[in-house]
């Protein structure tokens, strides 16, 4: 594989350059600079803009409205979308039902679905994780019993993202208890607003309201909403976990976090000296960006082969271990460069016309905590580990 731009990729880049300086809203490039929680309106604007230029569906095949683009060029418009501080789509309807969809879903579930995804008639969320089925998924207790044309669900899920805002969540629910976990497990798709369906909110150790548990009490589905065959449903969310974890990775967004420590590398000060010119501090900032560069050549490597196979494989777990780690610790060296200025709460920089803390203090705090759970979403990071030694070392 060539791994250096052609001509026409140079071309597609200044394309998609030109494009965020034109249309990206100021407000969401000032939200996303600063670390600011986007809601449900920013979002939703930013999803509608991509999508009447044609450019939302980056993954997806062409008979499905994606763009067909080439995996480079896919590199090139997230690293370009992370420059002009562009937010992330919004990943469960785009990133991970749609591609499952697309494989297992009947003629009219693609049919009524996918064009909602992209239209934005839909907010999907993920109705995997149970208080007692995290990285365990596979011991997941929500009951779907087949009752005439209809399954009645009952169970809770967990640490549901962004559920406030969705309409639809995609679950996994057990519908044979008698058989071994993974071999018991179904893939349904639920409208929230379904008689027995509350969410309720989780806030977070920053303050913020991103996550919320789900319980269904005698929720009644279609059996047409059941996505592939009865008990098919751990092959599919393994699959799907396979586009989560490629997503989870985030190198444009690393790559952003990275300018932004050396910038503020260069503007502090220690004993004298731009902390950039510490040397301990040198050092991990050089091996974070030496471990990023690796990670994107392998990224670009896994689009290759993906684009090739039809889906990507069990390689995509080193794209979510490295993925985190790295942005795990550009948090954190931003944290050591703002040192007791990063205390504030999102916002408290201020009182009155004094100035508590730097500008960028703002929301630093709260992206290092929220930062921590990267490594343990979608499937731990020892999860990742052990997947490896399993599929590809083969011990």
């Amino acid at each position: 594989m060539d791994l250096s731009y052609s001509p026409e990729d140079i071309a597609f880049r200044d394309e998609v350059r030109a494009f965020f300086a034109e249309k990206m809203p100021e407000d969401i490039r000032t939200a996303v600079r600063n670390g600011s929680e986007l809601g449900k309106e920013m979002l939703e604007r930013y999803h509608a803009i991509l999508n009447a230029q044609g450019w939302l569906a980056a993954t997806w095949p062409v008979e499905f409205g994606g763009t067909g683009w080439s995996p480079v060029q896919r590199h090139i418009f997230e690293e370009e979308a992370c420059r002009a501080y562009a937010p992330r789509p919004l990943s469960f309807g785009l990133a991970m039902l749609g591609p499952v969809l697309q494989k297992f879903g009947s003629k009219e579930q693609q049919d009524y679905y996918l064009p909602r995804i992209l239209n934005g008639d839909d907010w999907w969320c993920q109705g995997y994780s149970e208080p007692g089925a995290g990285s365990d998924l596979a011991s997941l207790k929500t009951r779907a019993v087949r009752d005439g044309d209809e399954y009645v669900v009952n169970g809770q899920k967990t640490w549901t993202t962004l559920g406030q805002h969705a309409n639809r969540i995609f679950c996994l629910v057990r519908t044979d208890p008698d058989v071994k976990q993974q071999q018991g497990i179904s893939f349904l798709l639920i409208d929230i607003d379904t008689p027995g369906i509350e969410v309720r909110p989780i806030r977070l150790i920053e303050g913020g309201h991103e996550v919320n548990e789900v319980f269904f009490t005698d929720v009644r589905v279609p059996v047409t909403n059941l996505v592939g065959e009865e008990n098919q449903g751990w092959t599919i969310a393994k699959y799907l976990l396979t586009h989560e974890r490629t997503n989870i990775a985030g190198v444009g967004f690393s790559m952003q976090a990275l300018e932004e420590v050396k910038a503020l590398a260069r503007r502090t000060t220690r004993n004298g000296r731009p902390l950039i010119e510490d040397p301990l501090f040198a050092a991990r900032v050089a091996q974070v960006e030496i471990d990023l560069e690796a990670m994107k050549i392998t990224n670009l490597r896994m689009l290759y082969t993906a684009q090739k196979q039809g889906s990507p494989g069990p390689e995509t777990s080193i794209l979510k271990i490295k993925g985190t780690v790295i942005m795990q610790e550009l948090r954190d060296l931003a944290r050591r460069a703002l040192g007791p200025s990063s205390a504030p709460f999102p916002g408290h920089i201020t009182d009155g016309n004094l100035m508590l803390a730097p500008v960028e203090a703002a929301n630093n705090a709260a992206r290092y905590f929220n930062g921590r759970k990267t490594s343990i979403y979608g499937g731990s990071n020892e999860i990742q580990r052990n997947i490896l030694t399993k599929t590809m070392l083969e011990l």
